[in-house]
């Protein structure tokens, strides 16, 4: 019997809050994907305040990441999708309205990197785990990545984080300072409702330009295009091309770095 497609994000609202439903399945970024997500965003940020907002998942994986597999089948929209999916992040980012992630399971990569561009991120206690494969994949952050993991995570925290690929569970997130607050599955949404709709009075444009300031340069490197596989250069040294990313290799490649992220949850 053939897997059944994930579903897709939407939208709904309790109260002050709006509910942002990643999907059931493992909600990894498309463009297609990429440009609901836009789209519901859009809808919320013309909704009248007070509002804030709560990322959500069902199912055991809050967020896979980059679609490696879409991305295989297309490799000359590589960089498209790749760019769209950081403007998608920095937005989130300084978004004039409280955010919450709410994650259920498993947070793996770019679905990693989504969530800390939240205001706050509430995880479950007991199941699922917070990952950034990166460096066994062989995929080097881009710059935007690089400035968002730094000014959203505890210097120490990010380094090993970044270079090592450590599964961290809900209790070693919250002692790491990757995640505010961890509670049963039961206590999931309720607390995560709670904390945003206690912000959502907030004004939205002051709220803004706040957030927008404190990460000015990050979402500037976020919106500005930066092929995987390159880097910048320490003062003094000549920015390269380091040739390691997943979809610059094989097919199979591709392939096994996927069957990779899969295995480890």
């Amino acid at each position: 019997m053939p897997d059944q497609p994930d579903s897709l994000p939407s939208l709904s609202r309790n109260g002050d809050v709006f509910l942002l439903d990643l999907g059931d399945g493992e909600n990894r970024f498309n463009p297609d994907r990429n440009g609901i997500i836009e789209e519901l965003v859009s809808g919320l940020e013309s909704a009248p305040a007070p509002r804030a907002m709560v990322t959500v998942a069902r199912g055991k994986i809050w967020s896979n990441g980059l679609d490696l597999e879409w991305f295989q089948a297309n490799p000359d929209r590589v960089q498209e999708a790749l760019d769209q999916t950081e403007r998608l992040i920095g937005r989130i980012l300084g978004l004039g309205v409280p955010t919450v992630a709410a994650i259920q399971g498993h947070c793996f990569a770019g679905g990693a990197m989504l969530a800390l561009a939240h205001d706050f991120i509430l995880m479950r206690e007991d199941r699922g785990y917070f990952c950034l494969p990166e460096a066994d994949l062989g995929l080097p952050f881009t710059p935007g990545m690089n400035s968002l993991l730094l000014s959203r995570l505890p210097r120490r925290t990010a380094h090993e984080v970044m270079v090592t690929g450590r599964r961290f569970g809900g209790a070693e997130a919250a002692a790491a300072g990757i995640v505010d607050q961890t509670v049963t599955e039961n206590e999931l949404l309720p607390a995560a409702i709670e904390r945003a709709a206690g912000q959502a009075p907030k004004n939205p444009e002051t709220l803004k330009a706040i957030k927008c300031r404190i990460y000015e340069e990050t979402i500037d490197l976020l919106e500005t295009s930066h092929p995987l596989g390159t880097w910048q250069g320490a003062p003094g040294r000549a920015p390269g091309d380091i040739r390691s990313s997943a979809w610059q290799r094989s097919p199979r490649a591709i392939e096994m770095a996927a069957e990779s992220t899969r295995r480890s949850m």
